[in-house]
């Protein structure tokens, strides 16, 4: 599956906002109640320029009273608080609304990722899926916001202004509109402009982002290797260029907006001019210039917002873009209609399983046949790209298999919803993963409500009891990001104890025991068959000493299933896994010998 930031889009950007319109649905009678106030305040403060023109011409005519001043002022701070209140209320229902779609559409992409499976996370950096659920869900609330009120209040304020203005005197406000028209190409220009700088923005974003995850996330290794310098040096870098296409777009707005103010100062400069002689003339009064200047001013305020709506609907769309690219993605495993929806019981069956991944120039698994019988435990052994993390991965359908090659309680894996499937399996992975929380949270996560009998229970089979009372907050101790305060046996037996906390149907240990010293494996091991007896388990290991103690013992070898048996009758085959056995008996009678060797040499030095 190809990332998200390989992939190319054509459609307009405009049809992006698809996705909105649900919400826009959803929340129209709150939208129609901030439309109606906003139209509401914009028609108060139409009334304005009104009351400057009556006193103006008032005061221009030298036989005036304060009582009639003080009217007219009256008016105004009347309608200045009608229209606070109403800016209060638009803003109430409009933004309210923009916010409310944006906390609806963070929690769809949220579900959307994780519904998609591993090929769709593996082939995408976590930074870049961070920046689409934070950056771009703002922009998206901008647009939805503020973006519709500089769209509704253009267009309201423009017309009304123009309808005004010509009713006065139409040939002053003929020629005070003339430098007006060069704004609305501007601004197209603009909105073009704007809409790739931006997404360029975006898009350096994420990698800023990714790289300040990925280095955090590998702290260990960064300053175990004394790299800190280097990774530091990468940051830089990558904020340097984040302020270069920032700049950019900073200055695009430097230049824009200074060229309308100067474009709408020679609006101001036709209106006096215009206005002077038509008042010399008569055909205008002194009010009247003073009103059609203040209306001028409100109509740029429009021009100049239509800048602001094309930037912020080409940001919204360029950030919808980015999100609709991860709602349209499709999961490589989505459930049959009428898929089961139970747990499956039993054992586990392969039937001339091959399997490839879709990159792959060779098969992962071929004509993998072998039947796990229930309640009983199977051992897989192979060297490094055997097919024994493709084996684990399609138990339950995280990668999907064949029709009719793997079964689970005598029935299809296929057949069953993969939630359900997913239910029947505790896993307890190699590269074990904690939360940053309790290590009691970590034990009950599958199980919140686990009982306390049985949290001893599972935590005493996982031989992690014993470490835990040694710590200061005993199982109120938080772990750090990913485990990051324990060590790695430490890790994995908490995740043994987690996996065991569900109870599952079948328990899938992937070299669970790696971290673990010989001793404290044979004793977890002891305690784990004898807690999961009558119950299904497969134990992926390298180390034999792991794998004697299951039922039955597959060997793969290139995707092949190269032997299959008991332990004992694997030695006696004289193949790999009787190989295997040799070398880490050999292994371990050296590590004997120089344990003794030692001893007698420091009991002689003693003596």
């Amino acid at each position: 599956m190809p990332s998200l930031a390989e992939r190319e889009y054509h459609r307009p950007m405009l049809k992006e906002y698809r996705t909105l319109l649900p919400y826009l649905k959803e929340y129209r009678l709150r939208y129609a109640a901030g439309l109606a106030f906003l139209i509401a305040v914009d028609a108060a403060q139409l009334l304005v320029p009104q009351f400057i023109r009556q006193a103006v011409d008032l005061v221009s005519t030298g036989s005036f009273l304060i009582s009639d001043i003080a009217r007219i002022a009256l008016s105004i701070v009347l309608v200045a608080v009608f229209i606070a209140g109403g800016r209060f209320m638009w803003r109430y229902f409009i933004h309210g609304s923009s916010r409310r779609i944006e906390a609806r559409l963070r929690d769809r992409l949220f579900a959307k990722l994780m519904e998609l499976g591993p090929r769709f996370h593996q082939g995408n950096k976590i930074g870049d899926l961070m920046a689409r659920a934070t950056n771009d869900m703002q922009s998206i609330r901008m647009a939805a916001g503020m973006g519709f009120v500089t769209l509704v209040d253009g267009l309201f304020m423009s017309s009304a202004v123009l309808v005004i203005m010509f009713a006065r005197n139409p040939e002053v406000a003929a020629w005070t509109i003339i430098p007006l028209p060069p704004v609305t190409a501007l601004i197209i220009l603009f909105g073009t402009l704007v809409g790739k700088r931006f997404k360029k923005v975006q898009e350096i974003y994420a990698k800023l982002s990714e790289l300040a995850q990925e280095t955090l996330s590998g702290i260990r290794v960064v300053k175990s290797f004394v790299k800190e310098d280097a990774f530091s040096e990468r940051f830089a870098e990558a904020n340097d260029r984040y302020r270069r296409v920032s700049m950019s777009l900073v200055a695009l707005f430097g230049f824009f907006f200074p060229f309308i103010g100067f474009l709408s100062g020679l609006s101001t400069l036709v209106l006096v001019l215009a206005g002077g002689n038509a008042a010399l003339a008569n055909t205008m009064s002194p009010g009247d210039i003073a009103a059609m200047l203040v209306y001028l001013e409100m109509l740029v305020w429009p021009l100049m917002g239509a800048g602001f709506m094309v930037n912020m609907l080409q940001r919204g769309a360029a950030s919808l873009k980015r999100v609709n690219e991860v709602l349209d993605t499709e999961p490589d495993i989505a459930p049959d209609p009428g898929a089961l929806e139970t747990v499956p019981s039993g054992g586990i069956e392969f039937r001339s399983l091959s399997f490839s991944y879709p990159d792959a120039s060779s098969p992962a698994l071929e004509d993998v046949t072998l039947s796990l019988p229930p309640g009983s435990t199977l051992g897989v052994l192979g060297r490094i790209g055997s097919g024994k993390s493709t084996l684990l991965k399609l138990l339950p359908r995280l990668v999907d298999p064949p029709p009719g090659t793997l079964f689970v309680g005598g029935r299809d894996a296929r057949e069953y919803h993969p939630d359900w499937l997913r239910k029947a399996f505790g896993f307890v992975p190699q590269d074990t993963f904690l939360f940053s929380d309790s290590i009691k949270a970590n034990v009950l996560f599958g199980a919140p409500d686990l009982d306390p009998e049985r949290f001893e229970r599972v935590t005493s089979v996982a031989a992690i009891d014993r470490d835990v009372e040694q710590f200061p907050l005993g199982w109120d101790t938080v772990v750090g990001e990913k485990g990051l305060t324990l060590s790695g046996g430490q890790k994995q037996r908490i995740a043994i104890a987690r996996a065991l906390a569900v109870d599952p149907e079948i328990l899938v240990f992937d070299d669970a025991l790696s971290a673990v010293d010989t001793e404290t494996e044979e004793r977890i091991l002891a305690a784990l068959l004898e807690e999961r007896k009558g119950r299904t388990n497969v134990i992926v290991s390298n180390r034999v000493s792991t794998l004697r103690h299951a039922d039955m013992v597959a060997v793969l070898d290139g995707g092949k299933l190269a032997e299959l048996g008991t332990h004992e009758e694997l030695l006696e085959r004289d193949g790999f896994y009787a190989e295997i056995a040799r070398l880490q008996a050999l292994s371990a009678e050296s590590g004997e010998a120089r344990t003794a060797d030692a001893g007698a040499n420091g009991t002689g030095g003693a003596a």
